[in-house]
C-alpha cells in the first residue's frame, strides 16, 4: 500500500444522506480524518429529506479505501451505495479500440476498400514491397511486445497480466506521438520462439518496441531481432531509460557545476536498464562508474561473477572498489538506482560528495526515500509523478519512434540514442534549470517534436541517401 493517497487508487462512493446543512462537511471531514483526500463532490439527486451525493477521493490502496467506506457507513443518516474504483473503470473493456480511417457508405466505397479494388493494391505491393509503407498501416504502426517476465514493480506476472501495461504503452504512443501501436503479449519465455514469432508478425509493423522482458534474455532477443529484421527494434526498458537518465544527468550536472567526465557515479542495478544506462553514460563521456547489484560491487575478482556481468566488470570501476553499495557510495557525486526499493537511507546519501545528485528510480518505491535523500543531496529525481524531477520513459520513447518512423529507419544506433538524450535535455532552457526542474514535464509540447527531429536527423545520417519515392500508377 502506498504511503500517501494517490489518484491511481481513487474511488467514487455513491451515498444517500439526510438533507441537513452539515451533511457535506460531515462527509468530507470523515474522509479526511481517515487519511483520504476528497477530489470531487457532486450532488446527484435531491429531495425534501434526502440527497444523493457522489464523493471521489484519493486513497492509499484497496485496504485504505475499505476503511474510508466503512467510516462513512458509521455516520448517522448515511447510506452507502455503489463504490467504484476509478482506475478499474478506466480499464473496463481495455484502453484501445480500432477504427476505420475511411467511411464505408455505399457499394462504391466497399468495392474500393475491399474486393475487387483492394486486389490492385495487393498487386502493387507484390510488385514493389516498399509501397507497403504508403499503402497499409505499416507506415505508422509498431508492435509493443512482451512476455510479462519483468513488469515494472510487479516482476514476472505473465503475458495476460502484463497486457494492461502494454495497452497503456500503446495509448501513450498515440497520445504523445500519434503513432498507432498494438500490444502483443506472448505466451512463451523461450528466446527462440519469441524471436521467431516477432519475425513472423513483423510485416505488419514499421518498428518493434520490446517491453518488460527479463534480463539477460532481453539482450539476446533484441540482438537477434535486430540481425533478422529490416525495421528498428527498441527495448524501452533499456534504451528509453538510458536516454532519460542521461538527459536528466546532463542538466543536473549543469545545476551543480560538475562535469560528466570527472564525476564519480555509482549505479545500482546490473540488469537490462542498468546495463543500457551504463553503456550510454560511457558513450557520453563518463569515466568513473561503479556498478552494484544484490551481491555488491561488480568487479572481475568477485567470487561467482556471472558471465553476463563480465562486460560490465571490464568497463567500469577504475578505482578498484569492492564491498557493498553503501560502501561504494561514500564520496560519490552521483547515485543512479534502477534496482530495488529501500536499499539506502538518508544517512547513506549523507556520505556522498557535496552537491550530490540522486536518481532513485525503482517503482513504486525508490531505492531511498526521496524526502530523506533531499536532506543531503542537491538534486533528487525519482520515477514517480508525485515528486519533482520525474525520470519517466514517456519523455523518450514516443519521440524516438516518431523520428524512426519519419526516417523509415532500419536500425537503432548509439549516436541516435545520444542525439535523443541531448534533444530531451535541451527542452529545459538554462533560464528554467533549477534543482527541482532538470527534466521537462511529460506534457511539455516541445518534448516529442524535439526528440523526434533529433532522432530523424541521426537516423538519416546513419542510413545515407534516402530511397527513391514510389511512383504512383498511371491513371
Amino acid at each position: 500500500m502506498s504511503s500517501t493517497p494517490s489518484v491511481s487508487s481513487s474511488i467514487t462512493i455513491r451515498l444517500e444522506v439526510q438533507a441537513r446543512p452539515t451533511a457535506v462537511s460531515e462527509l468530507t471531514t470523515a474522509i479526511e480524518h481517515a487519511g483520504g483526500i476528497v477530489t470531487a463532490l457532486d450532488v446527484t439527486t435531491s429531495g425534501h429529506e434526502r440527497i444523493g451525493v457522489d464523493v471521489t477521493c484519493a486513497t492509499r490502496g484497496e485496504e485504505h479505501a475499505a476503511e474510508i467506506v466503512e467510516g462513512l457507513r458509521l455516520l448517522t443518516g448515511v447510506t452507502v451505495g455503489r463504490v467504484s474504483d476509478r482506475t478499474f473503470l478506466m480499464h473496463l473493456g481495455g484502453k484501445l479500440s480500432i477504427e476505420s480511417k475511411v467511411p464505408i457508405r455505399n457499394r462504391d466505397d466497399l468495392s474500393m476498400i475491399y474486393t475487387p479494388g483492394v486486389a490492385r493494391i495487393c498487386e502493387a505491393i507484390a510488385a514493389r514491397p516498399a509501397d507497403a509503407r504508403n499503402l497499409t498501416i505499416k507506415r505508422n504502426t509498431i508492435a509493443v511486445v512482451t512476455d510479462g517476465t519483468a513488469v515494472l514493480g510487479l516482476g514476472d506476472i505473465g503475458p495476460l497480466a502484463a497486457l494492461p501495461v502494454m495497452e497503456g504503452k500503446a495509448a501513450l504512443f498515440k497520445r504523445f506521438a500519434d503513432i498507432d501501436a498494438f500490444p502483443i503479449a506472448l505466451d512463451t519465455t523461450d528466446v527462440d520462439r519469441i524471436v521467431d514469432t516477432v519475425c513472423a508478425i513483423a510485416p505488419v509493423f514499421a518498428g518493434i518496441n520490446l517491453e518488460d522482458i527479463s534480463a539477460p534474455r532481453c539482450f539476446e532477443i533484441e540482438r537477434r531481432l535486430r540481425e533478422r529484421l529490416d525495421i528498428p527494434v527498441f527495448h524501452d526498458d533499456q534504451h528509453g531509460t538510458a536516454i532519460v537518465v542521461l538527459a536528466a544527468l546532463t542538466n543536473a550536472l549543469k545545476v551543480v557545476g560538475k562535469d560528466l567526465g570527472t564525476v564519480r557515479i555509482v549505479l545500482s542495478g546490473a540488469g537490462a536498464a542498468g546495463t543500457a544506462v551504463l553503456k550510454l553514460l560511457l558513450a557520453a563521456g563518463a569515466k568513473d562508474v561503479v556498478v552494484t547489484d544484490i551481491a555488491g560491487v561488480v568487479h572481475l575478482a568477485r567470487p561467482g561473477l556471472h558471465e553476463s556481468l563480465r562486460w560490465t566488470a571490464e568497463h567500469t570501476n577504475p578505482r578498484g572498489a569492492t564491498g557493498t553499495l553503501p560502501e561504494a557510495l561514500a564520496g560519490a557525486d552521483v547515485f543512479i538506482g534502477v534496482s530495488a526499493p529501500d536499499i539506502l537511507t538518508g544517512d547513506d546519501i549523507a556520505t556522498m560528495a557535496p552537491d550530490s545528485i540522486v536518481f532513485a528510480m525503482a517503482n513504486p518505491r525508490p531505492e531511498v526515500d526521496a524526502d530523506d535523500a533531499a536532506q543531503h543531496a542537491a538534486i533528487v529525481g525519482t520515477g514517480r509523478s508525485d515528486f519533482a524531477n520525474q525520470i519517466n520513459n514517456v519523455l523518450a520513447f514516443p519521440g524516438v519512434f516518431r523520428g524512426l518512423l519519419n526516417a523509415q529507419s532500419h536500425r537503432v544506433t548509439t549516436d541516435l540514442l545520444l542525439a535523443a538524450a541531448r534533444a530531451l535535455a535541451s527542452v529545459v532552457s538554462d533560464d528554467e534549470l533549477n534543482p527541482t526542474y532538470i527534466v521537462p514535464s511529460v506534457f511539455n509540447p516541445e518534448v516529442t517534436p524535439r526528440v523526434a527531429a533529433a532522432v530523424e536527423k541521426a537516423a538519416r545520417a546513419a542510413a545515407g541517401p534516402p530511397p527513391a519515392e514510389p511512383v504512383a500508377p498511371a491513371v
